[in-house]
Parts: C-alpha cells; sequence; structure tokens
C-alpha cells in the first residue's frame, strides 16, 4: 500500500532534498506540499496548495494522507521580532499537528534542533523544547523529533555565522566522540534521508534524533 505525504518547508534545505527524495520513491504515491509560491515541479505525484500558513485553517480539509514532514523554521538573524519567530517555529508546527490529529493523520515528523529545551534561557532553544512538548502532547500515534547540529550543504547564500560553524565543525568533527558526537555537523541531505527512511517504519510512540542518531537513520 502506498502512502500519502504533506510536506511544510519544502523549498527549504531539509525540505527540498525531501521532496525529491519522496516523489522518486515508489512507496509514496502522492506529495502535496503546502507553501506561498508554486513550484515549477511537474510530477504527477506532486500536488500544491499555495497558501500563507497563516490561513491553514482555509484548507484544512484539503490537508489529508498518511504522514506530515514539518520542515519550517527560521532564524534571529531571518526574523528578529520574537511574537513573529514564535508564530513560524511554534504556533505552525503545532497548528500542523493538530490538524492531523483531526483528519485522522497518524504521523508526524518536525525538524526541531540539537540543544532544544523548554526550560533553558535562550530563546531559540527555549522556543525549540516548547514546540517539541506541544506537538508531543496533542497525542498522535507517532511522532518523530529531529535535532540536528548545524546543517552543511546549504545550496544558497548562508548567513556568515553558519558559515563559520560548518567549517569549524566539519575541523573538529571528528574529535567528537561520546555525548558530544551528537554536535557534529550534518549534511541537511542525510536528515532528508532519515526522515525518509523512518516514514517506512511501523513504529508507534515519540521518538526524538539527535544528529548522531540521524546520521545512523539516513
Amino acid at each position: 500500500m502506498t502512502k500519502k505525504a504533506i510536506i511544510v518547508g519544502a523549498s527549504g534545505l531539509i525540505g527540498s532534498n525531501l521532496l525529491s527524495i519522496l516523489l522518486s520513491h515508489p512507496d509514496y504515491s502522492e506529495v502535496l506540499i503546502i507553501a506561498r509560491k508554486k513550484t515549477k515541479s511537474t510530477n504527477l505525484k506532486l500536488k500544491q496548495i499555495i497558501t500563507d500558513l497563516d490561513h491553514l485553517d482555509e484548507h484544512v480539509d484539503e490537508i489529508k494522507g498518511d504522514v506530515i514532514f514539518c520542515c519550517i523554521g527560521t532564524t534571529k538573524s531571518q526574523t528578529p521580532d520574537e511574537d513573529e519567530y514564535r508564530k513560524i517555529d511554534h504556533d505552525y508546527p503545532v497548528k500542523l499537528a493538530e490538524i492531523a490529529l483531526k483528519n485522522g493523520i497518524t504521523e508526524f515528523h518536525l525538524i526541531s534542533a540539537i540543544g532544544a529545551n523548554e526550560a533553558s534561557s535562550n530563546f531559540y532553544l527555549r522556543t525549540k523544547g516548547e514546540t517539541e512538548r506541544d506537538v508531543k502532547a496533542v497525542g498522535l500515534p507517532v511522532t518523530f523529533i529531529y535535532q540536528p547540529s548545524v546543517l552543511d550543504g546549504r545550496k544558497v547564500k548562508q548567513r556568515l555565522g553558519e558559515e563559520i560553524a560548518v567549517v569549524v565543525l566539519k575541523v573538529i568533527g571528528p574529535l567528537l566522540f561520546g555525548r558530544f558526537k551528537k554536535y557534529r555537523a550534518i549534511k541537511a541531505s542525510d536528515v532528508a534521508r532519515a526522515m525518509f527512511n523512518q516514514s517506512l517504519k511501523n513504529k508507534t510512540g515519540v521518538f526524538t534524533y539527535t544528529s548522531d542518531k540521524i546520521k545512523k537513520r539516513a
């Protein structure tokens, strides 16, 4: 039996890699993306809902399938306003999880970040932690949470801080072992591949993977 997937954030680094994988794999018969702009792909398996995520409620009846991949996110440099930042990194993913529950979508995959912690004094990490907490609280049968470290493989121009972090982690990465191994930089394609692979498993429950565990599942 083939599956139907929904991707939110398909134009991003991880989401675009995931979209390519799903469209080319026979286990998925349909891939629905929710985006602000229409993609140029002519793949017959691809369906699109063109909307701003503020208007998700208007498309609830269209968001149906077997699994949702939530690949959205922002940074402080992109979204300096904390209210807007929280809306993107917290409110949209939680809303999508609630829609999944309402529409009988049993599986939800969430991109979070290494160090996510609802008790953190860091706004970014606290928001990620609160998002994980609230998505899990929705109570879907299957929830996968991915906590990648710095992403390697960005095709568009990176922010300077990311460029430096990737270079540094590439150099010291081989020296990171044990509990520090999870801080190694990871390719976005590996995160996407791990998400896809886990979506083919018959699991029930909540699963959280840091970069080292993501790499093993890619």
